[in-house]
């Protein structure tokens, strides 16, 4: 019998041993290697830390993928420095909300690279004469050209992925940069639980085409928080936080080339806050609006909290408001036509609610037609959830909002 017992004891404190090894937690090691060049053929970069070199390009049927957790680091010493996705090229950089995908920059300073800029050929309109589909060039210096007629573009998908310190500006106008730049991408890319941190320009700009962001974070960039022309016409998104600080200018800047569109873009559940002593970027326009609306930009916006737009008396005097209508023509055209419409709002700790940034319109709340203008004091915004994917260096980003 005892041996019986003895045996029993043994196999027990064996598969107990066995049991606490394979519940033990799996560490994983980083891969170390650097990207550079076009990058030609299919790969997947294994989770690891890798050194971004250059501008690298993925081309036209290739599709790159990165592994959660990774994290890609540009150094400016190195030159001029983004990730380009060609149109029919595929970024595939899936996160999670603990594991998230960084493309940062060594030195920690905003616009020290280019950002991630992806291209398609979904529409644009970008002119009231010609005809469909139309196309452009690009600002970013590359020269390359974005437009056509293919709605349902699909140039990868981007989920919780945080790009830190882009927004790299050359030459104003004809080679900039923002955190996030899409030109022309279609509504099959999916972008979702995105981060631009500290940029040198816009969080995030749209250029034309018909792509969709859910839960996007814009995070102290120094232009607008997220800005699109070109008739950008994205129908689902949803969750947009904006927290300017330090140096900024809009919220939301709103425009379309000047082009009366019979569409525009929908945007729900947004939240626009600007803190206590943030200056404009020295530029010769009212700066400090959490939405602009300039150039026939529309659109139908629901869901806003706006807080802490003040006016400026240093070092230059800017008027602060909520929404400005900087155009007779968009006056006319968008807001007394009933094509812009902000139901829902919510706007606390702002100097002014309307800004005409003319002197021939008058803009006020029965500029609006019907419901389109929809003040109340329970507005929620954006509905985000904290994690890793929007920690920067400790600092819970949402912290703010």
């Amino acid at each position: 019998m005892r041996k019986v017992f003895f045996a029993i004891a043994i196999a027990t404190s064996i598969f107990t041993g066995c049991s606490s090894d394979d519940d033990a937690p799996i560490v994983k090691t980083p891969v170390v290697g650097e990207i550079s060049g076009n990058l030609t053929a299919n790969k997947t970069f294994a989770y690891g830390n890798y050194t971004l070199k250059g501008m690298v390009k993925i081309q036209s049927g290739v599709t790159i993928t990165f592994e959660k957790g990774s994290t890609i680091t540009a150094d400016k010493t190195n030159g001029e420095t983004g990730l380009i996705v060609l149109n029919g090229g595929k970024l595939i950089a899936e996160g999670t909300a603990d594991e998230p995908i960084v493309f940062t920059e060594k030195s920690k300073v905003a616009g020290s690279w280019a950002g991630i800029i992806m291209y398609g050929d979904a529409p644009i309109v970008n002119s009231a004469s010609a005809p469909a589909p139309q196309t452009a060039t690009s600002e970013d210096g590359l020269g390359l050209p974005y437009g056509g007629s293919n709605a349902t573009h699909n140039g990868g998908s981007l989920k919780y992925v945080r790009v830190e310190y882009a927004g790299q500006v050359i030459t104003t106008n004809s080679k900039e940069h923002n955190g996030f730049s899409f030109y022309s991408v279609g509504s099959g890319t999916t972008l979702e639980n995105l981060v631009s941190y500290k940029g040198n320009d816009d969080g995030f700009e749209f250029y034309g085409g018909t792509v969709s962001g859910k839960n996007l974070i814009s995070y102290g960039n120094s232009d607008d928080s997220f800005d699109w022309q070109d008739g950008w016409r994205g129908q689902d998104n949803t969750n947009w936080f904006a927290y300017q600080t330090g140096v900024a200018n809009y919220g939301m800047e709103v425009e379309s080339k000047s082009v009366n569109n019979a569409f525009w873009p929908k945007v729900t559940n947004i939240t626009l806050k600007r803190a206590a002593g943030t200056t404009t970027e020295a530029q010769g326009e009212i700066q400090l609006d959490a939405i602009q609306f300039k150039s026939q930009g529309n659109g139908d916006y629901s869901n806003i909290v706006i807080d802490g737009y003040k006016s400026q008396t240093t070092p230059t005097a800017f008027m602060g408001g909520a929404i400005q209508i900087k155009d007779a023509v968009t006056y006319n055209d968008q807001v007394v036509a009933g094509k812009i419409k902000l139901t829902n709002v919510t706007i606390t700790n702002t100097d002014n609610l309307f800004i005409a940034g003319v002197g021939t319109i008058t803009v006020n709340a029965a500029s609006f037609p019907g419901t389109n203008w929809g003040p109340t004091t329970t507005a929620t915004g954006a509905n985000l959830t904290a994690g890793k994917w929007c920690t920067v260096d400790g600092v819970n980003l949402l912290a703010n909002k």
